[in-house]
């Protein structure tokens, strides 16, 4: 059996999301690493799950409040509890937080996550959170802004806010060990 999960960006219009496949076996632990791939982050921050009102991280990490250890909790123990839903915080200056939604289960013999859809690139690093975002897309939305050629070459050249392809993701994902 695995799990369809749907992992959303909050506070983006249009939505930025994935649907992924993940058994219930996964820890929130290897669920980051799920993430980073499908979403297209570069693990570069800390990170947070937060789920029954509890938090849940990386234990290396100092926290200034309590931080359960994220490799003990899998999925099938929180939907199996009744959770349907969660959140997942990445980068705590940009602080993107991600909804993830239990959709439904299925019956397969795979035991890779996938990802089967999704919609949209993922925010660069670093862009300054949900503002900063915005920002970057009016600017290098206009060739003739002051900041366009600097903002291009911040982000490597080029940068496609719809861009998403679900087959590379899911390729990747399948050689997550």
């Amino acid at each position: 059996m695995l799990y369809e999960l749907k992992v959303e960006i909050k506070r983006i219009d249009p939505p930025i999301w994935r649907l992924i496949q993940v058994s219930p076996r996964t820890s929130l632990k290897r669920l980051h690493k799920i993430l980073q791939i499908a979403m297209g982050w570069t693990d570069s921050h800390l990170h947070l799950f937060k789920v029954d009102g509890k938090e849940y991280g990386d234990l290396i990490s100092e926290w200034d409040f309590e931080v359960l250890d994220e490799s003990k909790l899998t999925l099938g123990k929180i939907f199996a509890g009744g959770t349907k839903s969660f959140q997942y915080e990445y980068d705590m200056g940009d602080s993107w937080m991600h909804d993830i939604t239990l959709q439904r289960q299925i019956e397969s013999d795979e035991t890779k996550p996938g990802c089967t859809a999704g919609a949209r690139a993922c925010p660069p690093e670093d862009c300054g959170s949900v503002p900063g975002y915005y920002n970057l897309l009016v600017v290098l939305s206009d060739p003739d802004h002051e900041e366009h050629e600097s903002m291009l070459e911040w982000v490597g050249g080029k940068y496609d806010p719809n861009a998403f392809d679900a087959t590379a993701v899911d390729r990747a994902l399948k050689r997550l060990r």
